[in-house]
């Protein structure tokens, strides 16, 4: 029971989290979009960059790419939280059923460990050179995200 109880914990703080992070987004549009913006428009990156023509500095792209953050993060959030629910549910049912209910729990995790992972480590940290950055530069904030879920989607997938 108590290994169950820990691994909804997880989720549980992976749903916390990326929920006030996606409402604060919302609340406070401006100050997350200023980061999109510089990370995408790469002003912040080295000097004579030879890589600056994979700069995006169209406003609209950059409302596109911050709202589908914003949107996947809302999404990761719903996720967990079916999860959690789904996952409670089955508190005290078999280790089959209980494997069945974490579904929507994975795919919450797997998708934050995307965005973390893919979209601000990868895409944002190496394709536009965010490492560069002395005042954009959220790879850190973004490998602890991708390290919380990560560890929780192992450890929620480990059998009793």
């Amino acid at each position: 029971m108590f290994s169950r109880l820990s691994k909804i914990t997880l989720v549980f703080i992976i749903a916390s989290n990326l929920s006030i992070v996606a409402v604060n987004n919302l609340v406070d549009y401006s100050s997350n979009y200023l980061f999109v913006k510089n990370v995408l428009s790469m002003d912040t990156t080295f000097p004579d960059n030879q890589l600056m023509n994979r700069a995006i500095t169209s406003p609209v792209l950059w409302d596109v790419f911050y709202i589908t953050i914003i949107i996947w993060e809302f999404t990761i959030a719903i996720f967990c939280w079916i999860g959690i629910i789904k996952l409670l549910i089955k508190l005290k049912s078999t280790p089959e059923e209980f494997d069945k209910a974490k579904t929507s729990s994975i795919i919450g995790l797997t998708m934050c460990a995307l965005l973390f992972g893919f979209a601000f480590i990868t895409i944002a940290g190496e394709w536009f050179l965010m490492w560069q950055s002395q005042t954009w530069n959220g790879e850190s904030a973004a490998l602890k995200l991708f390290m919380m879920s990560g560890i929780s989607l192992i450890y929620l997938n480990m059998k009793e």
